[in-house]
């Protein structure tokens, strides 16, 4: 795992206590994508790095019941917040400072202004910055996406997508949207690529088949993973223990280890930050 900080787009400089802001998206929901973030978060830290998840989707928050995590986190100075621990990884998410049932009926720039808050008043990374912070954004390419990639010094952005059409052609637009302001799409990630029956060991392409590889072809950007469709990534990520922690050997957590180190081999043929910046990081 390296622990350089990678150029980001547009000239902006990287946040002083992370290295790498690595942006997760997809076109539509539905596809898994904050399973999908919460997993390659704790393949980074199994192999090693200081990591932390920023929860982006204020409307619908889900990074708290995945990680297994309650309650308020603490600030020291009534302003700065601590971030939230569990499996390893830092955490920051809106559902950990609004009530479960209170929906969050906020217009566009409301939802962009806690976003940009809940980063910057995060005291990510203790004594040491973090290495990455994967940013689980909602889906689409709306108000929280735009103020991202316009805003936030971004290292890189992974699209999350199923094998099918319909959820490729929404991939394609989260895609080249990040391409439109500049930001490096690392790759993509096929979730949900094949289900292996758990009696007879058959397998099936329920979404499909390729389309995730299809689309890698047709743009020019690596496919990092295709991912299983299988029940214990499920339950694991309802019970708080998500399957890369439960289950570190399983077939599904290696899958997620396998497409979390291609990711870092993308981030790093990505050019280096200032090296005043760099340096400041350490």
């Amino acid at each position: 795992m390296s622990n350089v900080a990678r150029a980001t787009q547009g000239g902006l400089f990287p946040l002083p206590r992370i290295r790498n802001l690595i942006a997760v998206g997809s076109g539509k929901g539905g596809v898994g994508k904050s399973t999908t973030a919460v997993n390659l978060a704790l393949a980074l830290a199994t192999d090693g790095a200081r990591v932390g998840v920023l929860d982006a989707d204020v409307y619908g928050p889900s990074i708290p019941m995945m990680l297994g995590l309650s309650g308020k986190p603490d600030s020291p100075d009534g302003k700065s917040i601590l971030p939230m621990r569990a499996h390893g990884i830092e955490a920051m998410s809106i559902g950990f400072l609004v009530d479960q049932d209170t929906p969050m009926i906020w217009r566009g720039p409301m939802a962009t202004s806690a976003l940009t808050q809940l980063l910057n008043d995060t005291l990510w990374g203790g004594d040491e910055a973090l290495d990455y912070l994967l940013v689980d954004l909602p889906p689409g390419t709306g108000d929280i996406q735009l103020t991202l990639a316009q805003k936030i010094p971004v290292a890189g952005a992974v699209i999350v997508t199923t094998p099918q059409d319909v959820a490729t052609l929404d991939a394609r637009k989260a895609l080249k949207m990040f391409e439109k302001v500049e930001v490096a799409v690392l790759g993509l990630v096929e979730n949900m690529a094949q289900h292996v029956c758990t009696n007879c060991g058959h397998v099936e392409h329920l979404f499909g088949a390729g389309g995730g590889q299809r689309m890698a072809a047709q743009y020019g950007v690596p496919l990092l993973g295709s991912l299983p469709l299988e029940i214990g990534i499920r339950e694991q990520g309802d019970a708080g223990a998500p399957i890369v922690v439960a289950a570190p050997a399983s077939a599904a957590a290696q899958a997620y280890r396998a497409t979390a180190r291609n990711l870092v081999a993308e981030l790093e043929k990505r050019p280096r930050a200032p090296m005043s910046i760099s340096a400041s990081l350490v």
